[in-house]
């Protein structure tokens, strides 16, 4: 089955100062978030993917075999992954996502995790990836979200 795509809030496809090749950038990532993060499949690597990925997120290998081990792991330890997808920037090559994630909200009981996704390309692939989590607090002191 499925799963619905990740919710994009806001609008920014409709801003102007996003390039035709920007918008295009962005609808490249957001498709492999919806394939890889939601969808959990593996396969993605070659579509999305340079020939050379570079990751730095230190619980993942770089290269496309080191990404279709991290999507079966995705789909093994949080089948029901749920994200909203907050912001979206683009900066030249660079897609930049804010994201809400569920990834630790069954297991630990937590509110979430606020990420940032960075993603690098070339041309239509996927090259680079960084990534940054932070535990959602109970509190803050201040009265301002993550989000």
């Amino acid at each position: 089955m499925k799963k619905s795509g990740p919710r994009v809030v806001g609008t920014w496809p409709d801003q102007a100062h996003h390039t035709p090749e920007q918008r295009e950038k962005a609808r490249i990532v957001l498709e492999f978030y919806q394939r890889f993060v939601i969808e959990h499949d593996p396969s993605v690597g070659p579509k999305f993917f340079g020939k050379s990925y570079t990751q730095h997120n230190p619980m993942v290998a770089d290269g496309r075999e080191g990404l279709r081990l991290f999507a079966e792991t995705l789909r093994e330890r949080f089948p029901d992954l749920e994200v909203e997808i907050k912001r979206v920037l683009v900066d030249g090559d660079f897609v930049i996502l804010h994201v809400y994630s569920s990834i630790n909200v069954c297991q630990t009981g937590t509110r979430g995790m606020a990420v940032m996704d960075i993603f690098r390309l070339e041309g239509d692939r996927i090259v680079e990836h960084w990534d940054v989590m932070q535990e959602i607090p109970e509190t803050a002191a201040n009265g301002n979200t993550m989000f």
